[in-house]
């Protein structure tokens, strides 16, 4: 099996969607598909059920996922310290990032790259479906989330950042005339709805309930910014986001409208706890020298 391949099919196993996967891996459709029959046809098994609206993992294809996914890890991060090596580095940190805000926090990139030149530093963006599944699986170091985290396994570390947070309509939508939303508001419409994602991470960014007890209805399941976006702009669903989505993802078709009564949001620092070292170690104490935004 090729490299490229096998690249293909990890990132269908995680997505279970070939046009997001052709857009992931900047290849057609139709290759997405090529490989994965090539596979299939090697292994003698089929890897992935798919019909007309959705996309699963048969038990073979669970199977050469759990195989082929540390190999694969191990390759690129040989590749990665043969890089770091030419480039006289001796190691690379990896930071996910669940926030889009990457810039507003360049500061504490810009310092540990200064202190520690040493060491590379890497970012990438973590999905919110599944969050600590990159930590646990060793893709990635460092995670930047928003809190609070409560996994036996993870060391939460210091925070980077609190922001308030804003509702986004469809700038057709009854609420899109006014001046802020409130937490009650959110009971007489359906937000997005991740799965899986621990309750009590998916309550700390919305309540299950509204303060007078009204339920804030889900909606089906969605796996990635995407398709909140989808659904928000014809409609369908209203969303809270921290207020950085309304510069970073600043869209014609989508209005943001500030939640008075909502405490802002800190968003901090998760790791595996077996998996410290020093890296990890300095890049945490960057952030506690300088303090969060």
């Amino acid at each position: 099996m090729e490299l490229r391949d096998i690249e293909i099919f990890l990132t269908l196993a995680d997505l279970l969607h070939f046009g997001r996967t052709a857009e992931r891996l900047y290849v057609s459709v139709a290759r997405v598909s090529q490989a994965i029959k090539k596979q299939e046809r090697g292994i003698g098994a089929q890897l992935f059920y798919r019909d007309s609206r959705k996309v699963r993992l048969t038990p073979a294809g669970e199977q050469l996922r759990r195989d082929l996914a540390p190999i694969y890890q191990g390759l690129k991060d040989s590749m990665e310290r043969a890089r770091l090596a030419a480039q006289g580095k001796t190691d690379v940190l990896r930071i996910g990032m669940i926030p889009a805000n990457a810039h507003d926090l360049r500061r504490y990139w810009e310092t540990f790259r200064t202190r520690h030149p040493q060491w590379g530093l890497r970012l990438r963006h973590a999905p919110f479906v599944e969050p600590f599944r990159g930590l646990r699986r060793g893709e990635i170091d460092m995670l930047v989330t928003w809190l609070p985290v409560q996994e036996p396994d993870l060391v939460v570390g210091p925070t980077m950042f609190a922001e308030r947070r804003v509702l986004a309509v469809s700038i057709d939508h009854e609420l899109a005339g006014r001046t802020s939303a409130s937490v009650e508001m959110l009971g007489d419409f359906q937000v997005a709805h991740g799965k899986p994602l621990p309750d009590y991470w998916a309550e700390s960014y919305t309540p299950w309930h509204t303060p007078r007890g009204n339920i804030i209805e889900r909606s089906a399941e969605l796996e990635n910014v995407d398709d909140i976006f989808t659904l928000v702009s014809v409609g369908e669903i209203v969303n809270v986001f921290p207020v950085h989505a309304s510069r970073y993802w600043n869209r014609p078709d989508i209005g943001w409208l500030p939640i008075h009564d909502m405490a802002a949001l800190d968003y901090g620092l998760a790791w595996r706890g077996e998996a410290e070292n020093d890296m990890i170690r300095a890049f945490a104490q960057v952030v506690r020298d300088l303090g969060a935004l």
